[in-house]
């Protein structure tokens, strides 16, 4: 059960409200996966090198340990380690009784040892135990859900910022192990935090909403390695934010008048997208987007993002396309799930449903595609999979997780084409006019994503230098560009693997006004993906 701070449940509720907590409560879908989004990668065993780093998003740490080399530098994504997480958004208020809901969430690192009898009635600390009933033990790091949430009419706002502990409490559990052979002993550290609530003014009827978390503890040891300050810290960090009486404005796509509030806004390790159903003609503000919830999110999530409905369950991937993940964990050999199943109980349960998926529901994984409209797809000339479900719909893009991950950047994964395949197919040598001025390969522009439409990564780039790689067209006739940013300190390496951004030609400006793109050997390596001797 979630920890109840200030007025737990809605003060209000008639119809309309109703609706909205249903939306709250839907939201939450999605914001499970961002809780275990990264939880346990596939195989999902201990001895994967990928499950040795562990906990890479929303990790909220004691300052004193995050700051030992100096200050943090605040970003919008949650993939840096930091002390505190900022969320600020817009809200205006529907009615004067107006309440705000806030629930703060992240998971508390607990370390599962195992202890082998050692025959004299004490035990001892073991890496591994195997019992007599077949079952094998691993020592490894588990992780406990919290939650805080906070529930404050508006005006009582108006009179001061609200703070409450979000506190998880130390603890130590035992579970025997068959016929005495041992034990598992789980040991959780206090994790010590507080949120802040607070609303400031800035039209009638609008208010810029501020939440503050910040871990407020002291480090066990100020010198420690990460994978042990981890116990200090809150993980996946993230908040929902609704009410009654209240709705907000989308800081992707904000209605027309707010834009220049939404773009005051200072998100730091978090940003906040919409949920649920719009809750106002969109023509009132001169278009743009509201919504009655938010979910503010330390890994970048387009508004209104889902839970693929032919998802059959979380594979702690937020990213992840279903149908791939349940193919290659069915391909694992017994003694590969035998480990998975030891090292973690949540991994053991995404086994046992894999093992016993039934064949309509795995049938539904394959043949799903939202859409092919620009609008709503990756920016990719061709999915790699593009008839496989997303555990986050692909209804939008998918969340900024890993270059990987994200389907945007990402590399060329066009299946369709394969250099000298097709004559009138040519990324690297293939140019489109911007204006009167043709670019291609090697040109140089600045980016210019439209204002509205665009997904958050690319509105992030807005005015930055970039070298186009090559030209590449959809399915539906248009055209992308490939791009790596000039100021990128990866953009080599990028260029060397072949992801790249993808933009419309009209989301560029070329920077030379006259002339051809540059000679297109190098653009026409690098498109093929190999290093070059």
């Amino acid at each position: 059960m979630p920890d109840q701070v200030g007025m737990s449940g809605p003060l209000l509720m008639d119809g309309t409200d109703a609706a909205r907590a249903t939306a709250f409560e839907r939201l939450g879908a999605v914001a499970d996966a961002v809780l275990y989004e990264g939880y346990l990668l596939y195989p999902y065993r201990r001895s994967s090198p990928k499950n040795r780093v562990r906990w890479q998003f929303g990790v909220l740490l004691p300052r004193a340990w995050v700051e030992r080399d100096g200050p943090v530098t605040p970003g919008i994504s949650g993939s840096a380690d930091s002390w505190y997480q900022r969320t600020e958004c817009l809200l205006r208020v529907l009615r004067e009784d107006a309440v705000v809901r806030v629930r703060v969430r992240y998971l508390q690192m607990q370390h599962k040892q195992v202890e082998a009898a050692d025959g004299s009635g004490g035990h001892r600390a073991v890496e591994s135990l195997r019992t007599d009933d077949g079952a094998a033990h691993l020592s490894f790091d588990e992780a406990v859900p919290r939650e805080t949430e906070l529930t404050v009419p508006l005006a009582d706002l108006l009179d001061g910022d609200r703070t409450v502990a979000v506190t998880a409490p130390a603890g130590t559990e035992q579970e025997p192990l068959f016929a005495g052979a041992g034990r598992i002993l789980r040991r959780r550290r206090q994790v010590r935090a507080e949120t802040t609530v607070g609303v400031r003014p800035l039209a009638p009827g609008l208010y810029r909403l501020l939440v503050r978390t910040e871990n407020t503890g002291e480090p066990a040891d100020a010198g420690a390695v990460r994978n042990e300050a981890l116990r200090d810290a809150l993980i996946a960090t993230h908040t929902l934010i609704g009410g009654e009486g209240v709705e907000f404005a989308s800081l992707i796509d904000p209605p027309a008048r707010l834009a220049g509030h939404a773009r005051e806004c200072r998100n730091a390790f978090t940003f906040p997208v919409l949920g649920g159903a719009a809750t106002s003609p969109a023509g009132g503000d001169g278009g743009g987007e509201t919504g009655p919830v938010l979910l503010s999110a330390p890994i970048i999530l387009p508004d209104r993002p889902q839970v693929a409905p032919e998802s059959p369950g979380d594979l702690h991937d937020a990213a992840e396309i279903d149908e791939i993940l349940t193919l290659r964990t069915m391909l694992l050999t017994d003694e590969e799930k035998a480990e998975a199943r030891a090292t973690d109980p949540r991994a053991a349960h995404i086994l046992d449903r894999v093992d016993t998926m039934p064949r309509e529901v795995f049938e539904r994984l394959h043949g799903t595609i939202r859409s092919l409209t620009p609008s709503v797809t990756a920016k990719l000339p061709v999915p790699e999979h593009p008839s496989a479900a997303a555990h986050l719909s692909s209804a939008a893009p998918r969340p900024a997780a890993s270059a990987e991950a994200s389907g945007h950047p990402a590399g060329p994964r066009s299946v369709w084409w394969r250099e000298g395949g097709d004559e009138d197919v040519a990324p690297a040598t293939d140019t489109v006019l911007v204006g009167s001025v043709p670019v291609g390969a090697g040109s140089a522009v600045l980016l210019r994503p439209r204002p509205r439409g665009a997904d958050a990564q690319d509105m992030f780039l807005a005015g930055r230098a970039a070298t186009v790689a090559g030209v590449f067209h959809d399915v539906d006739g248009g055209v992308r560009l490939a791009v790596t940013v000039d100021d990128d300190p990866a953009a080599e390496l990028h260029d060397w693997y072949g992801r790249f951004h993808y933009f419309r030609p009209d989301e560029v400006e070329p920077l030379a006004t006259t002339g051809t793109p540059a000679g297109s050997g190098r653009a026409h390596d690098r498109l093929r993906r190999r290093p070059q001797r």
